[in-house]
């Protein structure tokens, strides 16, 4: 059979949601998979990028481990031995989800034929030669990294082929200080590398509120990182006989450095580029599906969610995109799923997260929002474990009824993010989380100390 009601393609977070809430809903369904099952995120995303920086956390363990009366010599790392335990992890992850057996079980077909290509707005052509046809066409194709277009861009790698290196590098330089590049900046420091981190922009990890970035950034600092935001450009990568001499421009002064490896994280299109989209009507815009809020292009029986329409482009967000899509196309049903509280994080040293409204959005909305800050040196548990660097600042309407946003820096931000998102959902309000009886001692106990903290702030 070579026709059915839905074609998902692709097989990521996205894929494999829509595809099985279609198959639940009763709909024939083929899921077309150029490569490996998982997406983006499992194979060479999130999974070893998180692999990575547990390496790196156990790294900086043993480094403290004296002043708990621990005597060590310090560590010592295995790159061949630390690239096999991150692919043999991601191996694993792949193994438990099991997709292909869970397709097999709910009566999807999966096709493993190569990439898919339009041939029209209803058929696509696979790299066999085969032809798929269907009369919903759900894009969940993911993304990919991208390197500028500078001179000498082919020396550089980008982050999927860092374990492809033969060795640690003594030397490198991170183009790009989003989420990427700042994990790899601890991994790579922590590891014993000289890291110089280069962005365009202001200031690291634009997409988070800003007294985030700057104590992200300052910690950086002070391990050792060389720090350049709000460069003008990178010039050029040029191989020299003792590395390579990336050169860039502050202002007007153009400087330069050598290094052994240069990791390009400048950016995470949709890989859509040889689709065939034109075939089937649907344009490209910067790198992407434009879509509606129901998740359909402007042929609306083919739709794009996950990283395929450029919007959030994080795992938590393509897998309700992917059922709302499917419950769309199936039932010609008009499905939302916005994504105002969608928390988001790195793993860094020390680790950021954030949800909701950052302080400066909530003021735009707000003027009069209250905002309560409680550093990490306040929470019991972040003294014992010698983890005191850090706050949680939590933000709500003058009339302490909403949670308007929630953002961490320093140990288990993300987990204690995620637990004020729970809040959020749920439409607690201040007064009631400050009751909320945290266990002791925990770092999550620091979400009832800044709610508290907001009841006693002044109303303006």
């Amino acid at each position: 059979m070579n026709h059915f009601d839905v074609v998902v393609i692709g097989a990521g977070p996205a894929g494999t949601a829509a595809a099985l809430r279609a198959a639940e809903l009763g709909a024939s369904v083929a899921v077309l998979e150029a490569d490996r099952t998982g997406g983006t995120c499992v194979n060479t995303g999130c999974v070893p990028t998180r692999v990575l920086a547990k390496t790196a956390r156990l790294v900086r363990e043993v480094q403290t481990a004296q002043s708990y009366g621990i005597l060590d010599r310090g560590p010592t790392l295995d790159w061949p031995a630390t690239v096999t335990r991150v692919r043999e992890t991601v191996d694993r992850v792949r193994s438990i989800k099991a997709e292909a057996e869970r397709f097999a079980a709910a009566g999807i077909e999966l096709i493993l034929e190569g990439r898919a290509r339009f041939v029209d707005a209803n058929t696509l052509v696979l790299e066999t030669g085969r032809r798929v046809t269907g009369d919903s066409i759900i894009v969940c194709v993911g993304g990919h990294s991208r390197r500028l277009q500078i001179p000498g861009a082919a020396l550089s790698i980008v982050p999927e082929h860092v374990l492809d290196l033969a060795e640690l590098p003594a030397r490198v330089a991170i183009i790009g200080a989003g989420n990427t590049g700042a994990q790899l900046t601890t991994v790579f420091n922590a590891f014993g590398s000289r890291v110089t981190l280069l962005d365009v922009a202001p200031r690291i990890l634009m997409a988070s509120d800003e007294r985030i970035s700057e104590h992200v950034s300052r910690a950086f600092v002070e391990q050792g990182v060389a720090v350049h935001t709000g460069i003008e450009t990178v010039s050029s990568l040029t191989q020299a006989e003792d590395g390579i001499v990336i050169e860039w421009r502050e202002g007007e002064h153009p400087l330069s450095e050598t290094v052994d490896v240069v990791v390009m994280a400048t950016g995470w299109p949709a890989d859509v580029d040889d689709l065939g989209l034109a075939n089937a009507g649907v344009e490209v815009v910067r790198s992407a599906i434009p879509v509606d809020q129901y998740f359909r292009s402007a042929v609306p029986h083919i739709f794009a969610v996950g990283d395929a329409n450029g919007r959030d482009m994080l795992v938590q967000a393509a897998h309700f995109e992917g059922e709302a899509a499917a419950e769309n196309a199936v039932l010609d049903a008009n499905r939302r799923t916005p994504h105002h509280l969608l928390p988001a994080g790195g793993f860094t040293d020390p680790d950021y997260a954030g949800v909701g409204l950052t302080e400066a959005q909530a003021r735009e909305r707000d003027p009069e929002c209250l905002v309560a800050t409680i550093p990490f040196t306040a929470v019991d548990r972040a003294v014992i474990d010698d983890r005191e660097r850090g706050f949680l600042t939590l933000i709500t309407d003058h009339r302490r009824e909403l949670i308007l946003g929630a953002h961490a820096v320093g140990e288990n931000a993300v987990e204690v993010v995620q637990s004020v998102t729970t809040a959020m959902a749920a439409g607690i309000d201040v007064s009631t989380l400050a009751g909320v009886k945290f266990a002791y001692p925990t770092y999550s106990a620091v979400i009832g100390m800044a709610a508290r903290a907001l009841l006693t702030e002044p109303a303006k």
